[in-house]
């Protein structure tokens, strides 16, 4: 296991055919060998996993990663309503070039690709 910095940036949608590097996130966590969270780790330090997300003409926010009943969120605030859930965290490797896709809090859903992989 290590920690990992990951870049995330929006991929292709209708509104951004070509994606867009302005909308990111920069994501703080633990993986296994084989790409996947490594939760026992997050239980050890989740004070580590964290997350700052930017997007043009809003402040950045910065947060960090939750285990909810639904499963991974971002959450930049206490409480549920500005919660960004991530899809299948628990199931899906993250490596370079692969995507994950996050739910806005009023239910868009967003792919990103991951950009890079870094070590912490």
């Amino acid at each position: 296991m290590s920690w990992m910095t990951i870049r995330l940036e929006l991929a292709r949608t209708p509104a951004f055919p070509n994606g867009s590097a302005a909308r990111s996130y920069v994501l703080r966590l633990p993986l296994g060998e084989d790409g996947l969270i490594d939760e026992p780790a997050w239980r050890s330090h989740p004070e580590l996993a964290t997350v700052r997300r930017f997007w043009p003409n809003e402040p950045d926010r910065h947060g960090t990663l939750l285990r909810t009943r639904e499963g991974w969120a971002l959450s930049y605030e206490p409480g549920e309503e500005d919660d960004e859930r991530i899809f299948r965290l628990d199931a899906h490797a993250i490596r370079a070039g692969g995507y994950l896709t996050l739910t806005e809090p009023d239910g868009e859903r967003l792919p990103f690709v991951v950009k890079a992989l870094t070590p912490a």
